[in-house]
């Protein structure tokens, strides 16, 4: 059993400053995470409105396939135009860890 995880740091647009308008960037890139069944959060930056940190979380029989499934979670969030992506901090744990 392998679990990975990655948290993504965002830099938001410049007219997100209220937490309202910070949620609107934030809530369709966590449901678009959520399809690919990963489990997702905002978890970082909270009270920051012009950043965000979104962390997904894996669990899989092989870690290729932890690995394949980050790999498209950076993907889809590197894609989105109206966000920058800053870094992606990712971990890997076996069953031994």
């Amino acid at each position: 059993m392998f679990t990975g995880t990655a948290v993504f740091d965002l830099l938001l647009p410049g007219d997100s400053r209220s937490l309202k308008a910070k949620r609107s960037y934030v809530r369709p890139i966590v449901a678009a995470l959520r399809r690919v069944e990963v489990s997702t959060a905002e978890v970082g930056a909270l009270d920051l409105h012009g950043r965000a940190e979104i962390a997904v979380a894996v669990v899989s029989a092989t870690a290729a396939h932890v690995h394949e499934v980050l790999d498209s979670c950076e993907r889809l969030v590197a894609a989105r135009p109206e966000v920058d992506l800053l870094s992606v901090r990712r971990q890997l744990y076996g069953a031994d860890d």
